[in-house]
Formats: structure tokens, sequence, C-alpha cells
């Protein structure tokens, strides 16, 4: 890479480790942030010791690297979401958590230091509810995006529960998980050679024909034992003599105990494999080593008990998983994905996108010797699952529409990667869930991120400053506790009588949410779009999609744009059609297009 630009200001701080590393024209800043009364086991450096910071770094902005895959497994050229950008690490983590001092601190230099994107995969858990003025996050966020900086976060990993989406203040970017066209297959075959699909990740070196006798967990409980535990293949539960040598098909319902914990159980009684029973974790491949274990949906354990229950002697064997390309349908929303609506309001819709979040292999530390499978060396290269993933995939796209329009606002680029995502999977039919029901945009905002749609958007909806400030007095927020996440205000700032939540919805941003629509009176609201396209003199017409209960009617239905009027600004009615009423939420779309471009704004109509 060419010399680091002359506006970066930041810094590579020294380390009291034994090989202290140095940045270089790639990793062009790292800091640390440890609190003076941490444990002094915590390390005095900004080098990533558990590998998370290193595959989300990669997959934001890594170099392209070809011929890597792990141990054999999803094998190809890697290469991050903005692979010409320059990365700058700030490790606000320790083994004790995140502080939320070390993430404001992290803020503030990370805007001193001149950062264009700033993708953070981490956030609260969602049952702390937290408010905008006290959480770190959303304080620190607010700085940047006042000073030009995108803003990524993650969603959050406590899906697929309704209400548990994190990192929910407008200004920030927030990302859902989705699964990718891939799948790791670890297929079961039964006597008569019939072949149930399972998934997982394993380098089984068990016989490939049907040759271990196979047991269902409840038939393999030990005297003092629990039917349910038993079929839950929990610790303690199961007898020796009736599991080893044996490959054991086990239920996943109990909650309790881990895949990992399960795996250990079997194999200390001298099982040969263990087959997991779990509709959920079936789409999200974890990593078992050497042992034979594989993950079945629910439907395809119904063939096996079938098979257990008429068979006097059933057999069975779990092959090495193999990689599967062009898998469908994908994307699909990963289950661990956490949901809207936000906690917080129900006008304004969250999470914003969705992006890869399952099984995405990126780099690795080096050293790992933990995550190597028995007699191979520590990966290069690891495959991980969360929003932590979706996150720096979005990141890196937003890294290149800035770099591509590097006078574009932070609303700016989020409204480039909102209005060009697709609500469609890899069958040209609507997303899915992990449960197969159709996804909404509670699920996925706005819907799978598009890598090339946001360079040329056509419309963007420019949020400024103002507009949130405006949006605190709507949630509720008098002046002292907009002072507590932005300390100075504009001359003569106050907070308008009229403010309520209702207006919350006029916010000008790329999707619309509507609260508490009764259906007796019409719900209206406001937006304004901005030409960004080649084109000067250019016509958009709006077309609607809208659910059974909802009218909508947008003013007006044409948009001309010219050279003197980039800007234009239209309405939207929501009312009800008087053939049903709303009950819950519906769902819909408000497209423009030209011809040339499409830019679509997904809404939700909600009657609580």
């Amino acid at each position: 890479m060419g010399p680091v630009p002359s506006r970066w200001r930041g810094t590579c701080m020294e380390s009291n480790d034994v090989d202290s590393f140095k940045c270089n024209r790639k990793l062009i800043g790292a800091r640390y942030y440890n609190d003076s009364d941490a444990s002094s086991a915590v390390p005095h450096t900004a080098r990533d010791m558990i590998g998370h910071g290193t595959h989300v770094a990669s997959t934001a902005a890594g170099n392209s690297l070809p011929d890597v895959s792990y141990y054999g497994l999803a094998s190809g050229t890697a290469k991050g979401g903005s692979p010409g950008s320059r990365i700058a690490m700030y490790r606000v983590c320790t083994f004790f958590g995140c502080r939320g001092s070390s993430i404001l601190a992290a803020f503030d230099d990370a805007i001193s230091d001149g950062v264009d994107v700033l993708s953070l995969s981490l956030g609260s858990s969602a049952v702390f509810e937290l408010e905008f003025s006290t959480d770190p996050i959303a304080i620190g966020a607010y700085h940047a995006v006042a000073k030009g900086i995108t803003v990524v976060c993650s969603a959050g990993n406590d899906g697929p529960s309704p209400r548990t989406v994190v990192n929910i203040a407008p200004w920030i970017l927030t990302v859902g998980a989705t699964t990718i066209d891939r799948d790791f297959e670890s297929d079961v075959v039964l006597g008569g050679n019939k072949v149930i699909k399972g998934g997982g990740i394993n380098f089984a070196n068990i016989k490939k024909s049907p040759a271990y006798p196979l047991i269902y967990g409840s038939l393999a409980k030990s005297n003092s034992s629990k039917v349910d535990d038993a079929r839950n293949c929990k610790p303690n539960s199961l007898g020796e003599d009736k599991i080893k040598g044996r490959i054991v098909l086990c239920d996943n319902d109990d909650g309790e105990y881990t895949q990992t914990e399960k795996l250990e159980e079997v194999k200390r009684l001298g099982g040969v494999g263990l087959i997991l029973i779990d509709d959920e974790i079936r789409a999200v491949s974890s990593r078992y080593g050497a042992f034979p274990l594989t993950v079945i949906t629910s439907k395809d354990a119904s063939e096996i008990l079938s098979y257990i229950n008429s068979t006097t002697n059933p057999v069975a064997t779990i092959l090495a998983t193999v990689s599967v390309e062009q898998y469908k349908p994908a994307p699909a929303v990963a289950y661990f994905s956490s949901r809207g609506p936000s906690y917080a309001t129900k006008n304004l819709l969250k999470p914003d996108i969705a992006a890869p979040g399952v099984n995405i292999l990126a780099a690795w530390i080096g050293n790992d010797t933990a995550e190597a499978p028995a007699g191979k060396e520590p990966p290069l290269f690891n495959l991980l699952s969360g929003t932590s993933m979706a996150c720096p995939h979005v990141s890196g796209i937003a890294a290149t529409v800035k770099s591509q329009n590097p006078s574009w606002s932070p609303s700016a680029v989020r409204s480039a990667i909102m209005t060009t995502a697709t609500e469609k999977n890899n069958l040209k039919a609507p997303m899915t869930t992990h449960s197969g029901s159709v996804a909404t945009p509670y699920d996925y905002g706005a819907g799978e991120v598009s890598p090339s749609g946001p360079l040329q958007p056509g419309l963007v909806y420019e949020t400024e400053t103002a507009d949130y400030l405006q949006f605190l007095c709507n949630y509720g927020y008098d002046i002292s506790k907009i002072k507590l996440i932005s300390p100075t205000l504009p001359d003569g700032f106050t907070c308008p009588k009229s403010a309520n939540a209702d207006l919350i919805s006029n916010m000008n941003y790329p999707s619309i949410a509507i609260s508490k629509f009764n259906g007796n009176e019409s719900k209206k609201v406001s937006r304004t779009v901005t030409n960004v396209g080649t084109d000067d003199e250019t016509q958009y017409t709006v077309s609607v999609s809208a659910a059974a209960g909802v009218d909508v009617k947008v003013i007006p239905d044409t948009l001309k744009f010219t050279k003197n009027s980039k800007k234009l600004s239209y309405q939207v009615i929501f009312s009800s059609n008087g053939s049903s009423s709303v009950k819950g939420a519906v769902f819909g779309s408000i497209t423009w297009t030209n011809g040339k471009h499409k830019v679509r704004s997904p809404f939700v109509v909600s009657s609580d």
C-alpha cells in the first residue's frame, strides 16, 4: 500500500507483551484501554488475545488473499468489504468485559485520530434496555456522527425473540445477521444407506458405511436418571454400558447444557458419535474437532426415530463435513439475530439492515492452539457466527461508499445502504427466518445489504444533527438529559412544546415506522430526498407495496429534479382501507424509480 495518509493522526501504542508488534501501512493504528482498577492479569497491549477483533477487522477491510480455508472447508479467496482501506484497532474489551469508560475513550481517540468509519461488533445484552443517555455506545456514536464519521453496530445476538435489538439510536447503522449460500454438511447414513443431511463442522475419521449401533438417548438412560434428562444426553444421565461403541441420537431442547458438554459426555462414556436434534443450530455450524457430531432438524429426526423403533439392530455412521456451495434458500435471517421492534420506540424501525453473519470465514490469530483439531496446526482463518460478523460486512461497504463519495454525510451513506437492499433470496422468493416463515423488517430492517448497489443509490435521505436532537425531544428527554449526550447545543435550542413520540415517525429516515394506528384517523409523515445521481434532470415515480388493512397514499407521486432542485419532499398518508383493521404490525414498502435507480423504503404500521 502507499504511504499512510498525512491526515492520519493516530498512533501504535507500545505494549508490554514479549513480542511487541508494529503497525504498518495497512494496520495504521492500535490502541488499548485498561482501567486503573483492572486486574494485573489484563495485558497492556492492543494485541488481539481471543481472535474476535482479528476476524471482524479482516472482514471489514482485509486485503485479498487466495487459497485460504478452514482446514479445507470454505476454500477460496478471502477479501474484506473495503480491501483498499486502512485499519485502526481500538481494543476496548478485556477478559473482564467492555467498560463504558473504555468505549467512550476509544470514541474520543478515533474521532481525534481521523477515522472515516467506525465498526463496533459489540453491544449490551437486550435485557438491560439501556437509555440513550446512559449508553456509552450511543453517546460516543453521537459525537462521531456529528463529526462526519459513519458508525456501524451489531444488532445483538438475543434473537429470535421480539424487542431484543440493541444499538438502536437513530444515528447508528444497526446490522442484523443472515445466512449465506454455503452449508457445512455432515451427513448421517442409516442402515440400507439412507442418507439424512446434517450440519456442523467435524473431521470425523470413522467408517463411511453404517457399521455402528445407533441408540436414542432415552433408551440409554441410567437406572437413576429421568427419561427427559437422558433423551437430552445430560451429563450423568446415560448408562455407559448402553453408550459404549454406539452413535447416540439426542434432543437438544433442555437449554441447560451446551453441545460441547453433551459431546464430552458421550465421548467420556465411550460413544462413537453424536447426532443432535436442534432446528435452530442446524443452520449455524459449530466446530466439533475430530469427534463425529452432526446436527439435524426435528423433521429429519422423526425419520431416524422411526428407523430406530422399527429395526431390531439399528446402525448408522456420521460422515466428515463437506462444504456445499450455492445452498438454497439463502439468505435467511439467523435465529440468533436480535429482532425489532425497538424497546425504546416503535416509531423508529430497527434493525436497519442485515448482512452475512453465519459461518463467516475470516482471519484468525496465528497461535490459537485451542482452536486446532487434534494433530493440526492452529488455523490462520476461522469460521464464526454472530451479528459481530455481520457488522463489518456493512462497515466495509460503508467505507467503499465513503471512499467514492468523500463529501457524503453518515446519513447519506446509511441511506444508500438501506434503500438498495433486497428482500428476496436466491430462489427469487421473499427472505425467510430460520423457521421458514416469511421474514419482516423487524427481522432484517430494509433487507439484505447489496455490495454494489449503495455506490449508485440515485436518491438519499439525509438526517442532520438537529434532527437527532429533535428525536431526543420527541422521545421525552428534556434539555438537561439531552446534554448528557450532547453537552453543547446549538444557540437557542429548546424542545418544542409540541414534542411527542408520534413525531419520531416524521424524522427524515430511510424507513418509516408508525405506531398506535387504530384506523380511526390517518397518519401523515413527510420525507425529503436528495438527488445524488449522475442525471441532474430526472423524474422519479412512486410505487407502493402495502399490506391488507392499510391504504397508503404518496403525495406527490412524481418527483422532478433539476439542476436547481436537488432536494424534494413528499408526504405519505396511512389510513384504514375499511376491509380489515390492523392488528399487531403490518409491513410494506415505498419505492421511487426513474428507470435507472430503485430507491426502496420499508415501512411498518403497528396497532400498539
